[in-house]
């Protein structure tokens, strides 16, 4: 769904971030040399983030069940603790 203008602003809400000052210095001028800004870099940033979580998570979900049991089984099973400490 496409926003109409105006409403695309009307859902962003403010944030405050605390980083150290020659980190925001460089990224100014990253964000001047990129012709955009902090700002949009940053929400550029958290969208990545979310994106790849939420591709890791479906990926997790379609293998999970192979996680839990697999469908082979290398070598012999393993032995017991009281088996490993018989004398």
């Amino acid at each position: 769904m496409l926003a109409t203008e105006g409403e695309d602003e009307m859902n962003r809400l403010n944030v405050t971030l605390v980083v150290e000052e020659d980190l925001l210095l460089e990224a100014r001028a990253l964000a001047a040399r990129r012709h955009t800004s902090v700002n949009e870099m940053v929400r550029q940033f958290l969208q990545r983030v979310v994106s790849q979580e939420s591709r890791r998570l479906v990926a997790l979900d379609r293998i999970q069940h192979l996680l839990d049991r697999p469908p082979v089984h290398l070598g012999r099973p393993r032995p017991t603790r009281d088996e490993l400490h018989e004398r």
